[in-house]
């Protein structure tokens, strides 16, 4: 896992810094970025969801960004997104802001039944998250990020709970669009 202000890679963490004040300026936080195999995936969230205009903007001014900056190497594909139904969880923030959402965990080194953990993510720190399970005992599993290979929430499709039943854990974050955009860009 990586830490809140440690974005994988030096290019990543050049394009963070060059995205982050215009997200801003758009109310848009940056939630993940990350270069991986040519593609320059940058993910902005806003509370409410963002719009498929405002995230199209978002990319024009990026991109012309790094257009004059050049901090990428080579060509690239520039994805700008927001984070979606099913959002990945990479840093303790992301997991931190998941807190009684219905997420699933792959864990490194694990086999068998041990390598998934899902049920509702109950607690995160800067070391470990808490998960109780979705299994007939809700048992609860404390994990730490090094152990975590792949995390993301869970989107469940169902109907609300009836009267008298109770709440259901949210399995949705806040946003319910996934506005994306990708640009194919290269080096001059």
């Amino acid at each position: 896992m990586l830490a809140n202000d440690d974005w994988g890679s030096p290019v990543a963490q050049r394009v963070a810094n060059i995205a982050r004040p215009i997200l801003t300026d758009l109310e848009l936080d940056l939630y993940d970025c990350e270069f991986n195999g040519g593609v320059m995936r940058i993910t902005a969230h806003k509370s409410g969801g963002a719009s498929l205009d405002t995230i199209h903007l978002a990319s024009r001014l990026i991109s012309r960004e790094l257009d004059h900056l050049d901090p990428i190497p080579g060509r690239y594909t520039l994805e700008v997104s927001s984070p979606g139904l099913e959002r990945t969880l990479r840093r303790p923030l992301h997991f931190a802001q998941s807190i009684g959402v219905v997420v699933t965990v792959r864990l490194t080194g694990a086999g068998g039944d041990d390598r998934r953990v899902r049920g509702v993510l109950m607690a995160a720190d800067d070391e470990t998250i808490t998960v109780q399970c979705d299994d007939a005992a809700l048992t609860e599993r404390t994990v730490r990020y090094d152990q975590i290979d792949r995390a993301k929430t869970v989107f469940e499709w169902g109907t609300p709970p009836k009267a008298g039943k109770g709440p259901r854990p949210k399995s949705r974050p806040e946003s319910a669009t996934t506005p994306s955009i990708a640009t194919e860009v290269g080096a001059s």
